[in-house]
């Protein structure tokens, strides 16, 4: 019984580590650090974070907050590897959202050696089926989140992140 248990909780962990956004083949380099506002939005809840990236001398240190300086989520990238960041407890959400901004990020001129498989069409960028990203400039975007394949959703459960700079005056 015991065994069993272990087993399907094996299981369960490799499924959620397999459903992270890829991270690139080569580390882009960003103009750091960057204060981001992210409006998430699923039907009709809307939730408004702030998101710090910094370099550090081992990798990126990724900081989410609530509009109250509350932590909601800190990660360290480093070496192709997500490492948690203080006492905060894992979130598989947060951290895909990390790699997801990390492609969305990446300078059109580093695209193909970071994401040797990403789509480009106009202002629409892509990876895979999960991720889309619209751009209204380089640095305000939207980010969409697919649903698994196999998944049956409905509109109310589409996922998406509107990204801008924290001290853009124009951002929506």
């Amino acid at each position: 019984m015991i065994r069993a248990l272990l087993i399907a909780c094996i299981l369960l962990l490799s499924a959620c580590a397999s459903r992270q956004a890829p991270l690139p083949d080569a580390m882009p380099r960003l103009q750091l650090p960057m204060q981001l506002h992210v409006q998430r939005q699923q039907g009709e809840q809307r939730q408004d974070w702030l998101l710090v990236i910094q370099q550090e001398s081992t990798g990126l240190r990724w900081s989410l907050m609530d509009p109250l300086g509350i932590p909601l989520a800190r990660q360290l990238l480093i070496n192709g590897q997500w490492q948690a960041d203080g006492l905060l407890p894992p979130n598989a959400e947060a951290r895909e959202l990390f790699a997801a901004l990390l492609f969305a990020l990446t300078p059109d001129t580093q695209l193909r050696d970071a994401y040797p498989t990403a789509r480009r069409q106009g202002l629409r960028r892509s990876l895979g089926d999960r991720w889309g990203v619209e751009y209204r400039t380089a640095d305000v975007f939207t980010l969409g989140l697919r649903a698994e394949p196999g998944t049956d959703t409905r509109p109310e459960d589409t996922l998406t992140f509107r990204i801008s700079p924290l001290n853009n005056e124009s951002a929506p």
